[in-house]
């Protein structure tokens, strides 16, 4: 049963903790709010550009861009529009993606690329920088929102990696954090 209402669950973490449809909604615009707070990727009054995308993580981050639209009066525009000036541009990188990257850079001995891993480079940022892909479709499915499937190329690094994290869930999340106490 979900932990804060009794309601019938529909994800659990790693640690057991379950959550229904209206607290995961809750869990996650929460945690969006946490991210953009933690890595200040946004200040009062700037313009924040996004490429739409069909897929489940474009359709999300735009979801989101406009939840912070909405409840916050961030100026939110698509790209390309040409008319106002775009202080961020926002991508659609994720916690699975992005220990993807680092790791293929580590292994590859291209270390000096590693920042580009960051959740904020310089006028880039990534709002569901600590969203697993597996959350982020979730939330797409509650709401209803309408995306296009696609295939994710694998390679053998993103293969190690899902098999890694069958028998060591929070690998991923481990390895953006060790990025993170770096810079």
């Amino acid at each position: 049963m979900c932990k804060a209402c009794e309601k019938k669950p529909i994800y659990e973490f790693t640690n057991q903790r379950k959550l229904c449809k209206r607290c995961f909604i809750n869990y996650f615009h929460k945690k969006l709010l946490y991210t953009i707070r933690k890595f200040s990727m946004v200040k009062s009054g700037e313009v924040i550009g996004y490429k739409k995308t069909n897929d489940f993580k474009g359709i999300v981050l735009e979801e989101m861009l406009n939840f912070l639209n909405k409840k916050y009066g961030f100026n939110v525009v698509k790209l390309p529009n040409k008319k106002l000036k775009v202080n961020k541009i926002a991508i659609d990188s994720s916690l699975d993606s992005e220990s993807n990257d680092i790791v293929n850079l580590i292994i590859l001995g291209n270390t000096s690329n590693l920042k580009k891993s960051l959740p904020v480079e310089k006028n880039v940022i990534k709002p569901l920088y600590l969203f697993l892909d597996e959350e982020i479709l979730l939330y797409a499915k509650i709401r209803n929102l309408k995306f296009k499937e696609h295939k994710i190329k694998k390679d053998k690094i993103n293969n190690f990696l899902i098999e890694f994290e069958k028998n060591h869930p929070e690998v991923k999340r481990a390895i953006v954090n060790s990025l993170l106490k770096l810079y």
